[in-house]
């Protein structure tokens, strides 16, 4: 399986440490582990800053980075222990982890404050994510105070706080080829679990079932876990946006609109299809189905180097009115409905999002006042919709309908590549392959 190299991840450190300047100094915490019920914990999933900076999968660690120290990269982890081992699993180690993860010191958890203590002393600058976890906010804080507090010791606090988000965050949205090939595999099985499940669907099954064939296929196939909770919605639940309660029957006629994709070492896919329960689109479907699709291809057109989400919306929102006009869903002039957002009654969210370690994956989206454009090496999700309301003021026939189409694209340096083309969205595949699983 494709992995990102531990020299990446020690070249990230050293990149992050060159943009903090002189006399500066970052704390990153790992994420902490959540108790479900009682005694019961959530599966793990590590915090993405912290992993996207050292690729170490444990709880309650501390990434040090000091561009003015003769160890710039610091970890504070578990130490070894025999009897929690027994109970909870291996531990690293803060002994191994130095050599395994290519840090410059390692100390273990119980050094914590004496460590951070140390390293804050005399330092100009602390780069610090505030308000992700309140709680090592406090030991941050009261740290910082005992140094304030004690000058005759020759303590002396950093005076200036700046949020080291504002560095990371623009390094995130750029991806390496590793991560660029992570990604792409993501897809890939995603893809196929989209595909098994459009298999799999037939009148009586229940939306779960589908859900549990995609995530059946994730997990056989390396991605233990979904990126996210999957949206799986028939009939008129396709037009819950996040709709996540996935326990209906599939019904003769229905649509099911399915958003789900994997994570693989901790980077998401995110694909939405929608297709017919009984494998033919119906003349109204196909005619909204049509409109979205098509939609979606004029949004393509603005994936490249200069284009931007906002040129990509105005694109689709353009070909989604025009036919939601000749369908007699909207009346009135086209430029004057357009100027109006009057689709926004039937499509109410963005065009995309960035894509990465997290599905809705950080970066700004704008550079100032002025919008981002699309750069090579950014990934992003482009998802025009359609969502008519059992109870909607349309002709009957379109009520109850929900659509979404979404793909994965990487900018690339003369357009974009569609990382999920693998799974069919023309009517005539969607089709052929549900007849083909049929027979």
């Amino acid at each position: 399986m494709l992995s990102i190299a531990k020299s990446e991840f020690k070249a990230r450190r050293e990149r992050l440490l060159a943009m903090m300047g002189d006399n500066s100094i970052a704390i990153i915490p790992a994420a902490n582990e959540v108790t479900r019920s009682r005694d019961t914990e959530y599966a793990f999933r590590q915090d993405s800053d912290f992993y996207y900076l050292t690729g170490f999968n444990e709880p309650d660690a501390i990434l040090v980075l000091c561009s003015s120290s003769v160890t710039p990269s610091t970890l504070i982890c578990r130490d070894k222990d025999k009897q929690a081992e027994i109970w909870h699993g291996r531990r690293i180690g803060f002994e191994k982890a130095k050599t395994d993860y290519l840090f410059d010191a390692t100390y273990a958890l119980s050094e914590l404050d004496d460590t951070l203590l140390t390293l804050l002393n005399t330092q100009q600058t602390l780069f610090y994510a505030q308000g992700t976890y309140p709680a090592f906010d406090s030991k941050v804080w009261g740290l910082l105070n005992t140094l304030r507090c004690a000058p005759k010791s020759g303590y002396q606090a950093p005076h200036t706080i700046k949020d080291i988000r504002a560095l990371l965050h623009e390094m995130r949205l750029f991806k390496s080829d590793a991560e660029i090939n992570i990604m792409r595999q993501a897809c890939e099985v995603s893809a196929q679990g989209h595909i098994r499940a459009m298999q799999f669907a037939k009148l009586g099954a229940t939306e779960y079932q589908l859900e549990a064939e995609l995530h059946h296929h994730y997990a056989i196939n390396g991605a233990r876990f979904p990126a996210y909770s999957s949206i799986v919605g028939s009939g008129d639940n396709a037009n819950i946006l996040h709709y996540t309660q996935n326990d209906a029957e599939l019904a003769d006629g229905d649509l099911v609109l399915i958003d789900s994709g994997c994570e693989l070492q901790g980077y998401a896919a995110d694909i939405t299809r929608t297709f017919p329960v009984n494998g033919t689109f119906s003349e109204p479907q196909a005619a909204l189905y049509s409109i979205v699709l098509a939609a979606q291809h004029a949004a393509f057109n603005e994936v490249k180097p200069g284009g931007s989400f906002s040129k990509a919306n105005a694109a689709a929102s353009k070909v989604l009115t025009q036919g939601l006009l000749e369908l007699g869903l909207l009346q009135g002039e086209l430029e004057q409905l357009i100027a109006s957002q009057a689709y926004k009654v039937f499509y109410m969210h963005g065009i995309g999002h960035w894509l990465g370690l997290d599905v809705h994956d950080v970066g700004d989206y704008k550079c100032g006042e002025k919008e981002r454009c699309f750069e090579p090496r950014m990934v992003l999700t482009i998802e025009p919709g359609l969502y008519i309301n059992h109870d909607a003021n349309v002709p009957k026939q379109f009520r109850g309908i929900g659509i979404r189409i979404e793909d994965n694209l990487v900018v690339t340096k003369h357009g974009h590549e569609n990382l999920t083309v693998g799974v069919p969205k023309a009517i005539n595949d969607i089709e052929a392959l549900m007849r083909a699983s049929k027979s």
